[in-house]
């Protein structure tokens, strides 16, 4: 029944896409058909196969040792900071220090495969071997696979030249795939939280997702002479190795103190919502109870079972509101507690839905990054932000869905 389920999700979802698509007559059903197959594959591969399963556990220990590695700075720097027991707990565990400032350590990282070209090599031949597959042009490939690596807001200052000549359409897209994946420098911290299975099929299906419900909601042929006319360029300014590091680190620090104030902001304001709730049905539900009851009949489509459908509802609902931290801190508590309130196949599902950053937070951030760059294109992304949202959100379901078939 939950397979049954999860087929007719599918279709649904592709429907929900096409309702709201631009050019309804010229969606170009074989590529997505392709790349409904290579997700399917790409699913099995990863969380069904022995080779699939020992390249999740090889990746996992690897990002280990560099977080390993990462703690030794930080307990450097706050070794004197009290870490007091909790409870019956010898240790409480400081989601600050633990998860987030490591990202500081990654950040740098991959600012040093920039600089030896090594992730610029990936990203360029990555991009042009999807090109092949997705019927797009190689601008959007490209920009898939860099979001992927870089993040949603990096991503942008390596297409800086040819931002003010991108069109409306094409933009579109881009910013599509920046919403639907998630950077390298954020990959360890999710391992921390959620199993790392889940993790990276989330980050391969996403990337085939973008483009499943952008050729959908935004159908359009790019011409040879526009192709053509797309060349990556390096920034004028070459900065010297230690330039760079600091710039990398700094921009990791950057992005673990505006994780944990936005964490701060919106759990503080889902507790005030659900002590709302909670006052005016004293004991009854509370907001996110009312979320879960609105998000439930999508979870359901996932082929989560009705009886998980509702909390796990809540969760996709609290990651759209907020962001995907907070739904997996929800999702955590869970599992740690053996609280039995969702099964371990919900669990999963929900997981793969999580892994993105399709919430509302990311329509400013993307927009504001693009504004950044160039005025009048980053109004061009604010003005269809919610229309980025909503497809976006739409990969993230088409995923999970995926992902349940093998679970």
């Amino acid at each position: 029944m939950n397979y049954l389920m999860g087929a007719i999700g599918i279709i649904v979802f592709l429907l929900l896409a096409w309702l709201v698509s631009s050019d309804r007559k010229n969606v170009r059903w074989q590529y997505i058909g392709i790349m409904l197959v290579i997700q399917f594959v790409l699913a099995f591969l990863l969380l069904k196969t022995p080779w699939g399963i020992s390249f999740v556990t090889w990746l996992a220990k690897g990002f280990g040792y560099l977080l390993g590695y990462a703690q030794q700075g930080v307990d450097f720097v706050f070794a004197g900071l009290e870490n007091p027991a909790v409870g019956k707990l010898p240790q409480a565990s400081t989601f600050f220090m633990d998860v987030l400032l490591p990202i500081t350590f990654i950040s740098a990282l991959i600012g040093i495969l920039q600089y030896l070209k090594i992730l610029p090599f990936i990203i360029k031949y990555l991009g042009w071997l999807i090109s092949k597959v997705n019927g797009m042009g190689k601008l959007e490939s490209y920009n898939a696979v860099a979001s992927a690596i870089l993040g949603q807001s990096e991503v942008f200052i390596s297409l800086k030249k040819q931002l003010p000549h991108i069109p409306k359409h094409r933009l579109y897209t881009l910013t599509a795939s920046a919403m639907s994946t998630v950077s390298l420098s954020i990959v360890g911290a999710y391992f921390q939280m959620i199993k790392p299975e889940y993790v990276v099929t989330a980050i391969v299906l996403n990337l085939f997702g973008g483009f499943i419900i952008a050729s959908i909601i935004n159908p359009y042929r790019v011409s040879e002479e526009e192709e053509n006319a797309v060349i990556m360029t390096e920034n004028e300014h070459k900065q010297s190795f230690f330039e760079m590091l600091g710039e990398y680190i700094l921009d990791g620090f950057k992005v673990a103190v505006i994780v944990g104030a936005m964490l701060i902001g919106y759990i503080a304001l889902i507790a005030m919502l659900n002590g709302i709730v909670d006052g005016i049905t004293p004991g009854k539900m509370n907001f996110q109870d009312i979320l879960g009851y609105l998000f439930a009949p999508l979870a359901f489509l996932t082929g989560i079972g009705w009886d998980d459908a509702v909390r796990a509802g809540s969760i996709m609902a609290t990651k759209l509101v907020s962001n995907e931290f907070v739904a997996m801190l929800d999702v955590q508590n869970i599992v740690n507690n053996k609280t039995g309130e969702l099964s371990q196949r919900a669990i999963g599902i929900v997981s793969v839905f999580l892994v993105s950053f399709a919430n509302f937070s990311s329509i400013g951030i993307i927009a504001g990054a693009i504004k950044s760059l160039n005025d009048k294109q980053g109004d061009v992304v604010a003005r269809f932000g919610l229309k980025l949202l909503y497809g976006a959100t739409l990969v993230s379901f088409i995923s999970a869905t995926i992902a349940g078939f093998f679970l």
